[in-house]
């Protein structure tokens, strides 16, 4: 799978022009939908091709503003693009006035010169780690076309691993950027949250939201990220930590509990090639963390602001919504002022545990989900299945939003199996440093 940079380096050695890129994304997209799939929710085809048009003519006039000028991205169906319906993967917002301006995340990428080519399917107002949407269809991971494609940016990580997007803006919540990466064999980043502005964004829980890029590499990620938060792509830090040295830390209690096969090979795999290569695998202990499920017990900070905003759209039009989601979203109305707030302190509490027992570690290792992704089928009709089935799938990645941190996945499944994620995880605002060290981890696993 090319790059952002193998890309742009194309263009700019006229070996390549945005218009045929686009072109060629849009044929892909064809044939994606051609065979049923439903990654996307619309396209805009003749504006990408006039925006390709105008990128070539000012890329021939010497201006180029980013390495994605001219290069394909899709945007998740949650932010805002000026004179477009933010639908949110749903059918009750189907009514709602067109947006007036593009959300900032997507003014930026505008900005940069990426051409948009359309909004991709997702959960239901992005309330699922499986990716399933009764309205616009369930994407499926391309490497396995009966299983899930994760959620809740589901097409978005589809959108990328067809090779119809270089790159992709999702959000995440409690893993919707790094669950579908993990499952579609992709490389996904959760900044730190208020990294990058939400605003123009239909919020899911405004407490733990992020928005952050799905891509092919650990420097795509970088790259994107840096638009996204406002910096330029020339001043991101392109070395690769020391891997020799690190202090890599795993816990085998909370998140290591109920791994699947799959998974548990892939991630003990990763672990020994990245221990022979000099890094320190430090093993500890964090059993507070098992304090979530009595946290969360009825539905914790999600529930509760999900059901903030969407109170009167359901009381309205409960029956035009994905019954699963509103179920999950009904739990926030159960909750009092004081439960809420009996949340946050868990929250603060956990926090605090977790910068005495990773004071000293230069990342926290994890498997991104428990499971591969699961198939699809058994999960349609399966209401206790699919319950089951997503907490497993959220359980690992959930912790970094609760503990507002940032944090990187990328594969290191073995050969000949299931996409499996590696998350490299840190603390509020040490995006930089963890993107270095997911640098070194890529290229050590990328070598065995």
């Amino acid at each position: 799978m090319k790059t952002i940079r193998d890309l742009a380096l194309a263009l700019q050695n006229q070996q390549m022009t945005s218009v045929r890129l686009i072109e060629e994304a849009l044929t892909r997209i064809d044939a994606h939908r051609r065979a049923g799939g439903c990654a996307w929710i619309s396209i805009d085809a003749q504006q990408a091709l006039a925006a390709a048009h105008a990128s070539d003519a000012t890329r021939a006039a010497g201006y180029a503003p980013s390495p994605l000028a001219g290069l394909p991205v899709s945007i998740k169906d949650l932010f805002d693009m000026a004179g477009q319906v933010t639908r949110a993967g749903s059918r009750v917002l189907a009514d709602a006035p067109p947006a007036v301006t593009d959300a900032p995340a997507v003014a930026r990428l505008r900005a940069a010169g990426a051409i948009l080519l359309g909004r991709t399917n997702m959960s239901e107002f992005a309330y699922s780690g499986l990716g399933l949407n009764p309205h616009y269809g369930n994407p499926c991971t391309p490497l396995d076309p009966s299983r899930v494609a994760g959620g809740s940016s589901a097409g978005a990580a589809v959108s990328v691993a067809g090779e119809m997007a270089i790159a992709a803006l999702g959000t995440d919540t409690g893993g919707s950027i790094r669950v579908p990466a993990a499952f579609c064999g992709l490389t996904g980043f959760k900044p730190t949250a208020k990294r990058v502005p939400l605003t123009g964004a239909i919020p899911l829980s405004a407490s733990l939201d992020s928005a952050g890029p799905l891509a092919p590499s650990v420097d795509c990620c970088a790259i994107f990220d840096a638009v996204l938060a406002g910096q330029s792509p020339s001043s991101i830090e392109t070395s690769a930590a020391n891997i020799k040295g690190l202090r890599l830390y795993v816990t085998h209690d909370y998140v290591g509990a109920d791994l699947d096969r799959t998974v548990r090979s892939a991630f003990e795999a990763a672990l020994e090639t990245l221990s022979q290569a000099g890094a320190h695998i430090v093993h500890f202990s964090f059993p507070e963390l098992f304090e979530l499920n009595s946290i969360n017990q009825q539905g914790g900070l999600v529930a509760a602001e999900a059901w903030a905003w969407h109170r009167p759209l359901i009381q309205r039009a409960s029956a035009q919504y994905d019954p699963r989601i509103a179920a999950n979203i009904r739990k926030g109305a159960t909750q009092t002022a004081a439960d809420y707030l009996d949340v946050l302190a868990g929250h603060k509490r956990l926090q605090a545990y977790a910068r005495q027992r990773l004071y000293d570690a230069d990342a926290w290792l994890m498997p991104t989900s428990a499971i591969a992704a699961p198939p699809l089928a058994p999960l349609i009709n399966d209401d206790a299945l699919f319950a089951s089935t997503n907490a497993l799938a959220l359980r690992n990645a959930r912790i970094t939003n609760i503990l507002n941190g940032c944090a990187l996945t990328l594969p290191c499944q073995l050969p000949g199996t299931l996409p499996v994620g590696l998350s490299i995880c840190g603390f509020a605002y040490s995006d930089a440093r963890i993107i270095r060290i997911a640098r070194a981890i890529e290229a050590v696993l990328a070598a065995r």
